[in-house]
């Protein structure tokens, strides 16, 4: 297989910018694609399809985690039967030649080499074992294999160089990978990720080129939300600290957001909202605990260029709603802050809001986390034309 490495990271040659990838027409669109995944999650390529509005049928998915399951299961059609919960007991054999697509992003733990011989021995006890071990039972005809950016230098390039000899070797596969940023493809949020691509057949191929952002946090937030998500004084002290954005572990009212992490939202890292108070709001901060006055904190966090935007109003008692006002409506002076919403995590990992939401907000929460981006591997399956690979049966 031809080393791709040095073109990849130096030269950038494995990115398309002769064509849009919007603008690419999927060759057959009737076709079903016979999808497989491993490390499912809450099924970011499955949601893929549901965006694209490709046809797909599920062979089989699996994930350890039970709430990860019990989302799956509510948003997709599958049986007991297709689901494996521990990978390391999976049979994939009898899928071989069965399979158009198959997706997985297997966590991957440092390897115990012993002697660095490279190749699927090395990766003896791990996760990604089992993922390799799965391309080589079923044989798909396309595999997508995403993981954290640092796993290209982890080890001195040799985690990474161990990988793709056991995909190009082992399987047999003619493999690229490229690391891709979720705000290069739509999504206002950087998240760099390998995505790695293994096709079973020699295949002339290039990443999508990134395309205009042209949407903000903003358009993702809700109108209406649970006032349950508004801090009170400890979890304001603490993501409005100097070291917290200068480090850049919190962020406030952003236009991208940050990498979002399993469990941002209850450790007080990562995005947050500031409402500024409506001069209308009766509310004082002797009877509103969620009401804060800015003087009380660094004062470059809030120079905002629309304050007025988020400017919300009580109803109920229990809601918060954002309401459009003029400028001289609002205090930026007073104000909430609050942490994003499971359904705004969710739309800020493509997730849009026909998925159903059946787990707690704390799982909800590491689940988004966990996601692989869906705007990204739509990209990836126009750029790939998966439809090609697809049956008519």
């Amino acid at each position: 297989m031809k080393n791709k490495y040095e073109d990849i990271q130096n030269t950038k040659a494995n990115i398309d910018t002769k064509h849009d990838w919007r603008q690419l027409k999927f060759s057959h669109p009737e076709r079903i694609v016979r999808l497989a995944t491993s490390f499912s999650g809450i099924g970011a390529i499955e949601h893929s399809f549901h965006r694209l509005g490709l046809k797909c049928k599920i062979q089989f998915a699996g994930d350890i985690d039970a709430n990860c399951k019990k989302a799956y299961f509510a948003n997709y059609p599958i049986t007991e039967a297709q689901w494996h919960t521990d990978v390391h007991d999976f049979n994939a054999k009898p899928y071989k030649g069965k399979i158009d697509l198959f997706v997985g992003g297997a966590p991957c733990q440092a390897f115990s080499l012993r002697g660095k011989h490279g190749g699927f021995e090395d990766t003896r006890g791990t996760l990604f074992r089992e993922f390799a071990r799965v391309v080589i039972e079923c044989q798909p005809k396309v595999f997508i294999f995403e993981n954290v950016k640092g796993m290209l230098s982890h080890d001195k390039g040799h985690t990474w160089k161990v990988i793709k000899e056991t995909f190009e070797k082992d399987c047999g596969y003619d493999v690229y990978y490229q690391v891709l940023n979720a705000r290069d493809y739509g999504v206002p949020q950087s998240r760099e990720r390998i995505y790695c691509i293994g096709f079973r057949r020699e295949t002339d191929f290039k990443y999508p080129a990134p395309i205009p952002l042209k949407k903000k946090a903003y358009d993702y937030l809700q109108k209406e939300f649970d006032k349950k998500y508004l801090l009170k004084q400890k979890g304001v002290n603490f993501i409005t600290r100097a070291i917290n954005y200068q480090k850049s572990y919190t962020q406030i009212n952003g236009d991208v957001i940050l990498c979002q992490k399993r469990n941002q939202q209850f450790n007080w890292h990562g995005d947050f909202i500031f409402h500024p108070k409506i001069v209308t709001d009766n509310r004082t901060s002797q009877n509103d605990e969620n009401l804060f006055a800015v003087s009380d904190f660094e004062e470059s966090y809030y120079n905002l260029k629309e304050p007025k935007k988020y400017a919300i109003i009580e109803r109920d008692g229990s809601k918060e709603i954002m309401v459009k006002v003029s400028e001289n409506e609002i205090n930026p002076k007073e104000g909430r802050f609050r942490k994003l919403t499971p359904r705004e995590c969710l739309r800020l990992m493509g997730f849009d809001d026909s998925f159903k939401i059946v787990v707690s907000d704390t799982e909800t929460y590491k689940q988004a986390g966990n996601s692989i981006v869906v705007d990204v591997l739509m990209a990836l399956l126009k750029q790939i034309d998966i439809t090609k690979y697809g049956t008519n049966v």
